[in-house]
């Protein structure tokens, strides 16, 4: 289901992106999920985080433009013009900033990717524009309330009844991530491995996802590609290496051959 890019399309053809995350203490993980929406195709990606953070970036991501501070000027209801779809949340540890953020953002009209540190236990609420939301069964614990051995029995249901009623599209991670929309339908996801077992895969994830929710025009089908991508990566990786070895960032290194092959066989 992705689009087939028009050859007079240009950058702004696809989307201005903005990710709000890293930390002085994480900065990787904002170049992660960079790295991940850049490779995905976004057209333009502007990164809100600490300068601190970008010092760290900005040779590994010249391609991406840089709003400093971000969290804290988007608490403040700073927000830049002609965004298409928000990220927030990889390596964000200031949750005073962060809620003011998310009340700021959830007035907007603009779809919504929460991850991470932005997902926090009373911040997720029905809305006109899309949310879509990215826990671990950590975090959908923390969201929810229902302890993880729970959560991992009854995974397909718990994350259907919580999309339904915040009128969200959760992607419950793990072993056969759920895919779960407001409407009460979904996937479960058959890519990925343990491979993705590691520090930063999730960041990666959230930049795929930015990015496709910026350049396609059906936003399930979005979400389910981003996943199935992502965790076919990890697939194709250990084709020739042991899982114990592939890094978040092998992620975006094979995204462009395995999406070679998805579309043209």
């Amino acid at each position: 289901t992705l689009t087939k890019r028009d050859p007079y399309s240009h950058k702004g053809t696809f989307g201005t992106g903005l990710l709000i995350a890293g930390s002085d203490e994480m900065p990787g993980c904002v170049l992660l999920a960079g790295l991940g929406a850049m490779r995905m195709g976004i057209g333009k990606l502007v990164i809100g985080t600490t300068p601190e953070a970008q010092r760290f970036i900005g040779n590994s991501l010249p391609e991406a433009t840089y709003w400093l501070d971000g969290l804290r000027r988007c608490a403040e209801g700073e927000m830049l013009e002609k965004i298409k779809v928000v990220a927030i949340g990889p390596g964000l540890d200031n949750e005073e900033l962060v809620k003011k953020a998310l009340h700021h953002l959830w007035k907007t009209d603009i779809p919504l990717i929460v991850d991470a540190g932005a997902l926090l236990p009373g911040t997720i609420s029905p809305r006109k524009a899309p949310v879509i939301i990215t826990p671990h069964p950590g975090e959908f614990s923390r969201l929810t309330g229902v302890s993880i051995p729970e959560i991992q029995k009854n995974r397909l249901e718990l994350a259907s009844q919580y999309a339904v009623q915040n009128q969200c599209i959760v992607v419950l991670k793990g072993m056969h991530t759920v895919i779960a929309f407001p409407d009460g339908t979904g996937f479960v996801n058959g890519s990925g491995n343990p491979a993705l077992a590691k520090g930063g895969s999730g960041d990666t994830l959230t930049g795929m996802l930015l990015a496709l929710a910026a350049t396609e025009n059906d936003i399930q089908s979005a979400v389910a590609n981003a996943v199935f991508l992502h965790g076919l990566c990890a697939d194709e990786f250990v084709k020739q290496h042991d899982e114990r070895t592939m890094l978040a960032s092998d992620i975006t290194d094979y995204l462009g051959s395995v999406l070679h092959r998805v579309l043209n066989g």
